[in-house]
């Protein structure tokens, strides 16, 4: 394993014509090569994604410590060590940790599926939430919980279904003369996340109210009740579509420079298109499955990642860290909030991603 440094400029060398690339302003940043592979390391990109990181350590410590039980670091200590009471034991490992976990673990989700998704469409409004997606994945999740009853298996796996179903509707529709992608993509899938959601509130004022009550709870996005099984689940979801979400990336930010270029270099661009467009909606599928429709945070976490880290490419890991560190803090103000507990997430993500939304329109206008 090796490191290239950018090499140094040649005293004899002639000077370069205008505007010809140099080898300094070629290659700026150092290589890591390995097994034959090089990968560019990007300072800024590493550094951005280290602060985020301590971010989101920060935050699901605070989330361990702030609760009905007030603790320190010292009683945390004491809970790891094995040492500490077990009423204590149960609260922080059974009820806080998983649950801080989860929310981790799904805007993370988010956050990648999100950040392909932008990149798919050439949109900023390109995100699983806005282009219907998500919408798709909760309707099919409160259809199970009022006509066949819930369950968090089956729930989960009729939000995953449900997901598939609505994306593969949105890209037939969008599909023209052979290509799917751009504005039309976004259009289209608002379009049909505006029908799904009618479709689901007509489900929810025709239901039982205790079956209604019930889906309108996960409907609003919570992480209430959450264990380990959840964490678990989520955390599986992370380990196979987190390799294949970074895969997908390269050939994404290849994509970017339009679909002849991308070709020319032998990118199949469609079944490319078509597979980012499953994993990307698995993605975000798994994760409505587990916390219901979390609004904003696949929307807001890549456009952060790429105002904090403005490099070429599509940002998946780094988007990944700032969804993690964006639902672990929402979550967490909202368990604090003056009205109680058992505020759901959604409520404050919506809340949030609304004002984010609204400083990005007016620092454009």
């Amino acid at each position: 394993m090796t490191v290239a440094d950018p090499p140094a400029a040649s005293p004899a060398a002639g000077r370069a014509p205008a505007g010809a690339p140099t080898a300094r302003s070629v290659i700026t940043t150092p290589v890591l090569r390995f097994a034959g592979r090089s990968i560019r390391i990007r300072p800024r990109l590493v550094i951005v994604a280290g602060i985020a990181l301590v971010v989101l350590v920060a935050v699901i410590a605070a989330s361990l410590m702030v609760g009905t039980i007030r603790l320190g670091f010292g009683d945390l200590a004491t809970v790891f060590a094995g040492d500490a009471k077990p009423s204590l034991e149960r609260s922080v490992l059974g009820r806080r940790l998983p649950r801080a976990l989860t929310a981790a673990f799904v805007g993370a989700l988010l956050g990648m599926s999100g950040a392909l998704f932008q990149s798919l469409s050439r949109n900023p409004l390109g995100s699983p939430d806005i282009i219907g997606f998500t919408s798709g994945a909760a309707t099919a999740a409160v259809f199970q919980i009022i006509v066949f009853g819930g369950g968090m298996l089956a729930t989960a796996l009729a939000a995953v279904v449900g997901g598939m179903l609505t994306a593969l509707a949105v890209y037939l529709l969008a599909r023209r003369d052979g290509v799917t992608g751009g504005l039309r993509l976004v259009l289209v899938g608002i379009g049909v996340g505006a029908v799904v959601s009618a479709f689901s509130s007509l489900l929810i004022a025709r239901a039982d109210i205790n079956d209604a009550m019930v889906a309108q709870l996960w409907g609003a996005g919570s992480l209430l009740g959450r264990g380990w099984t959840h964490a678990w689940l989520t955390l599986a979801a992370l380990v196979v579509l987190t390799p294949l979400l970074l895969v997908l990336g390269r050939k994404l930010a290849l994509m970017e420079m339009g679909d002849d270029t991308a070709h020319s270099i032998g990118v199949r661009v469609e079944r490319t298109r078509f597979i980012a467009m499953l994993v990307g909606v698995t993605a975000a599928a798994a994760a409505t499955a587990v916390a219901g429709p979390i609004a904003f945070i696949a929307f807001a976490s890549g456009h952060i990642a790429r105002h904090l880290a403005p490099v070429p490419g599509v940002l998946i890991g780094l988007s990944a860290v700032v969804g993690a560190a964006l639902l672990a803090g929402a979550d967490l103000l909202a368990q604090n909030l003056d009205v109680g507990m058992r505020t759901p997430v959604g409520l404050v993500t919506s809340l949030l991603g609304g004002v984010y939304l609204l400083w990005l329109l007016a620092r454009r206008i």
